[in-house]
């Protein structure tokens, strides 16, 4: 039985040169980390910024909690970070539950402790409430965020970006607007939501492009950890799931290493079709987790500086 046209096509790809040879590993990458809440989960951080320090990241951040819950980690782990390994650290910084006052003091205090980088949100609604307002007398916005740091100091400032629209956005338009006003604002880069389609990342920079938005914008990466989990974050931000996604993951629940090799399959192929678009940096949502992150860095040709 002759094979037919579509079978023949597979044939031809599957005999095509291996889609991670010959890469030069000219990427930059950058990673996220969270603040630990007990000793072990910070043995668990510090054994992945080490494994991910080789690397050569251009930064790390460290996250910051709705209302400031997280205020004292994220400032211990960043001057940690920044005095410790010497990779530059930023530290997360939203509008949420305090005053311009309030803000401008975390700020100063981040400043004087040598911390350069800040990662300027507006922030998400506290536990408990439905909808984002602005605390009486704080920043209304993460652009209004921004021009109160440079008003402080020389900040390098990273903002967020939604490839598929904030979910508090009226629509796509006023999204890409309000990044704008980021960026005019004095936003250094813009950093994604995670995605799992390149065609949107592709997309979404043509439009922000078009908008005249010629800042850079880095494609945010999260690797699987946990189908349900990525499940509920992609229901909060708004990231679309592909439906074979769940396919490739089911069954998988009660195979954990069977589970990281399938997610760093699927997030090494997207990272390498954004390269063939162009990209060349790259920032990884660990979840506090280094195996993956440095799977893929390495499937895309980075190895480590000291070598």
């Amino acid at each position: 039985m002759s094979p037919t046209l579509d079978q023949m096509r597979e044939s031809q790809r599957a005999l095509e040169q291996p889609l991670f040879s010959g890469l030069p590993g000219d990427i930059e990458v950058s990673f996220e980390f969270f603040p630990p809440k007990n000793d072990k989960m910070a043995e668990t951080l510090w054994q992945s910024i080490e494994t991910l320090a080789p690397l050569g990241p251009r930064f790390v951040s460290v996250t910051y909690g709705a209302g400031g819950t997280t205020r004292e980690r994220t400032h211990q782990q960043v001057v940690r970070i920044n005095q410790e390994t010497g990779i530059p650290a930023a530290a997360h910084l939203t509008c949420v539950e305090a005053t311009r006052d309030e803000v401008d003091a975390i700020a100063r205090h981040y400043w004087e402790s040598g911390v350069r980088h800040i990662v300027a949100l507006r922030g998400d609604a506290p536990d408990g409430k439905s909808a984002y307002t602005p605390h009486p007398g704080g920043y209304e916005n993460a652009a209004d965020l921004i021009a109160g740091l440079n008003a402080i100091a020389p900040f390098e400032i990273s903002v967020a970006a939604y490839p598929e629209t904030h979910p508090d956005s009226p629509d796509a338009q006023a999204d890409l607007d309000n990044l704008k006003r980021k960026f005019d604002a004095g936003a250094t880069r813009a950093i994604t939501q995670f995605f799992f389609d390149p065609e949107c990342f592709f997309r979404f920079r043509d439009q922000a492009a078009a908008a005249g938005i010629h800042g850079e914008i880095v494609p945010g990466i999260m690797p699987v950890m946990s189908f349900a989990s990525v499940q509920r974050m992609s229901g909060l931000c708004g990231t679309a799931i592909p439906d074979w996604m769940e396919g490739l993951f089911d069954g998988l629940d009660e195979r954990p290493a069977a589970r990281q090799l399938v997610s760093a399959t699927i997030a090494a192929e997207m990272c390498r079709r954004l390269y063939a678009g162009g990209v060349r940096q790259f920032h990884f949502y660990t979840l506090n987790r280094a195996e993956l992150s440095y799977a893929i860095c390495h499937m895309l040709g980075l190895r480590p500086k000291d070598n």
